[in-house]
């Protein structure tokens, strides 16, 4: 599917823990206990994007997801994270119900995120979809974040947004699943417009593909002829996405220069001789 839209990098992101029936306290979805434990599924995973990398040519790298409902899970995702950084995962993610009080601040998260930051694991996180600026600013602050999954509701603290727009904090937008899931009302302004107005470091991105039935086109339509979207902007946050991709510098300067390439835009190293 991706190769089908033009995409040249992906991160793809799940729990280990939600698709295992062995060796995980509760087994989830009411599963009879079976084979499979975490570990396994994230080599399996691995394995099977590393060979649709091969088939399709398109790089892509996972990121391995903390549940907020089970902190106890959150530091063997950590760890699995670290065991498989050389296979694909490059980061770790919380994702899962804002809306159930002080997750953030679980002793099981802060002490994931603490390991993750020790061990030079990279970290994004689920906060502002649904839930207030507190959880985001409990994202940054706590956890450590370098991403914000969706961050929407980070417009309800000019404070706050104005510091991380000046720490050039990236937002992970997905239009059309915060219209799906009603995290954002038709009828007001989107919170990526207001990105797009300030200039703030954002991608557009997919969420549930195959849920919710939709491409990247379907997100780059919506805000085309929804919210007046330029083909200058789409190229300016694939950039951004770019940048702040969790790949190591070499590979993201790699990345960086076919886009530059496709887009018929000078590279920065190109940029910086021009103006010395």
């Amino acid at each position: 599917m991706k190769a089908k839209e033009g995409v040249v990098y992906v991160e793809v992101r799940y729990s280990p823990h939600l698709l295992a029936n062995s060796k995980v306290e509760p087994i989830p979805w009411n599963q009879a206990e079976g084979d499979l434990t975490p570990d396994e599924v994230v080599a399996l995973v691995s394995q099977s994007l590393q060979k649709g990398e091969q088939d399709f040519g398109v790089k892509v790298r996972s990121i391995l997801c903390c549940m907020r409902h089970q902190p106890n899970w959150s530091l063997e995702v950590v760890e699995l994270c670290k065991k498989y950084q050389h296979q694909t995962v490059v980061a770790v993610d919380l994702a899962g119900d804002e809306n159930i009080k002080g997750s953030s601040l679980f002793p099981g998260h802060v002490k994931a995120f603490e390991e993750a930051v020790k061990s030079g694991i990279h970290r994004t996180v689920h906060a502002g979809e649904v839930g207030s600026a507190e959880v985001v600013r409990e994202a940054v602050d706590t956890l450590k974040t370098e991403r914000l999954g969706h961050g929407y509701h980070t417009l309800e603290d000019e404070t706050l947004y104005a510091r991380l727009r000046q720490e050039n904090m990236h937002f992970e937008v997905c239009p059309w699943s915060s219209y799906l899931t009603g995290a954002w009302k038709w009828d007001t302004e989107h919170p990526v417009v207001r990105f797009k107005h300030d200039q703030a470091n954002y991608s557009l991105n997919t969420d549930d593909p195959l849920i919710f039935k939709s491409t990247l086109e379907t997100d780059y339509q919506m805000t085309k002829q929804g919210m007046d979207f330029t083909e200058e902007e789409f190229k300016r946050l694939n950039i951004n996405a770019a940048k702040s991709s969790f790949l190591p510098e070499d590979e993201k300067k790699q990345l960086l220069d076919l886009l530059y390439n496709a887009y018929g835009m000078p590279s920065l190293a190109a940029a910086a001789g021009q103006h010395p």
